[in-house]
């Protein structure tokens, strides 16, 4: 069964009172695990995973043991795929594409900045039916602010228990005024140099270290583009939805739909079609590169 032939039942978003039980248990999360250890980190409670700034903390696995246990009270029949999960055991990720509900959940995005005491952070889930996104939740804790859609609904930024404001993606421009985010010291050494050179024709090209606020920029048209090799589905299956359903366009950089079980290639989210456009030519050598 692929997500195109999926009963209607089954692609259906969140009601309204499931998406505030999710949303508050976020808020409940950042609020007993997350702040009130910001910034109060011992060395000891700071750990490296695959890389020297690959980091995990005691905060990474208490927050996501909260969430994960709310949301199997809440979802009995859901498989949770956290990111520090998966970390003990992949083969979660294997079973994303046959969940008829399934939970996708990182945290603490931004771990490095977190861990320095910068603010850049903040906790990402999607909802996904047979591996397709029905919902998406990218959560500032420090501002206590959301940004939200789902399948039937545009994305919006909601503050506290405030109302929800809409988010719209930037307008098309210039490449070289386009400002984005491009990960270039994830992609494979082969690619880094041509990745180089191809940003210095754009207007302003960084990273954050953190794909939460790298996609809420996108989201509210703060900037043009998000471009990432590293495809771990609790990084862009949120930001993606978001990105699209405030009005921009993702796809591989190929042209290809991206999944949440899309594990190789560019994954390129961007303000509009015109402006992914633009820019998947102007990388269009990174694909000739492989």
């Amino acid at each position: 069964m692929t997500s195109d032939t999926l009963p209607m039942s089954v692609t259906a978003p969140l009601t309204p009172a499931q998406l505030t039980q999710v949303l508050n248990l976020i808020r409940r999360a950042a609020r007993a695990e997350i702040l009130p250890r910001f910034r109060q980190l011992d060395p000891s409670d700071i750990a490296v995973k695959s890389r020297a700034d690959d980091l995990v903390t005691v905060v990474d696995t208490a927050a996501e043991a909260m969430i994960t246990r709310g949301l199997q009270m809440a979802f009995p029949s859901a498989l949770i795929v956290g990111e520090e999960a998966v970390a003990k055991n992949p083969d979660l990720l294997d079973k994303i594409a046959e969940a008829e509900l399934c939970f996708i959940i990182d945290p603490v995005d931004g771990t490095w900045n977190f861990a320095q005491g910068m603010s850049l952070f903040g906790t990402i889930l999607a909802m996904c039916r047979f591996g397709r996104p029905t919902f998406g939740l990218i959560y500032d804790p420090v501002n206590d602010d959301a940004f939200l859609c789902d399948v039937e609904r545009a994305s919006v930024s909601r503050r506290g228990r405030g109302r929800d404001h809409p988010l719209r993606t930037a307008a098309p421009k210039p490449l070289d005024e386009m400002q984005g985010f491009a990960h270039i010291r994830l992609m494979a050494p082969e690619d880094r140099a041509l990745a180089y050179a191809k940003c210095t024709g754009l207007g302003l090209v960084s990273n954050l270290r953190c794909s939460a606020h790298e996609y809420r920029l996108l989201a509210k048209g703060a900037v043009d583009f998000v471009m990432s090799s590293m495809l771990n589905p609790w990084d862009h299956a949120a930001g993606v939805m978001l990105c699209q359903q405030a009005g921009g366009h993702a796809a591989m950089l190929d042209g290809s739909d991206y999944l949440t079980t899309t594990r190789k290639g560019y994954l390129l989210s961007a303000s509009s079609k015109e402006t992914w456009d633009a820019l998947a030519e102007h990388f269009a050598d990174l694909l000739s590169e492989n």
